[in-house]
């Protein structure tokens, strides 16, 4: 059974850094494509960076050059690192996992619980 479960979240100012973990249980990891997500109150789930089982990353452009995501195979565990945080980044962070390859969109069959980043200005 697939779980994953997400974890590193919290509170810090803006400008500062934050990464968030995945790790991933029940499955082999290494072959599924993995991406993190988030959703703010009232608004829609979206895409925040994926990287598929050959390491291939995409980014929304909101994050590009600001977030980096990777992950430890050996560990089944994603990561997203996050610099320069914005007030706007403010949201429940998810990681998901799926077979196929969906890109940014948030259609992935498998997700963790959540963990929430607030970013205060």
């Amino acid at each position: 059974q697939v779980q994953l479960v997400a974890s590193g979240g919290g509170s810090v100012q803006a400008g500062g850094s934050l990464r968030v973990s995945c790790k991933a249980y029940g499955y082999a990891y290494s072959t599924y494509c993995m991406g993190w997500f988030r959703q703010a109150p009232g608004k829609e789930r979206e895409g925040v960076a994926v990287i598929d089982s050959t390491g291939i990353t995409t980014y929304a452009d909101t994050v590009k050059g600001r977030f980096t995501v990777s992950q430890d195979n050996a560990k089944n565990t994603l990561y997203l690192q996050m610099s320069s945080l914005k007030p706007e980044d403010t949201a429940m962070y998810y990681c998901a996992a799926d077979l196929v390859w969906w890109y940014l969109s948030p259609t992935y069959t498998y997700w963790g619980q959540g963990t929430q980043v607030t970013v205060s200005s």
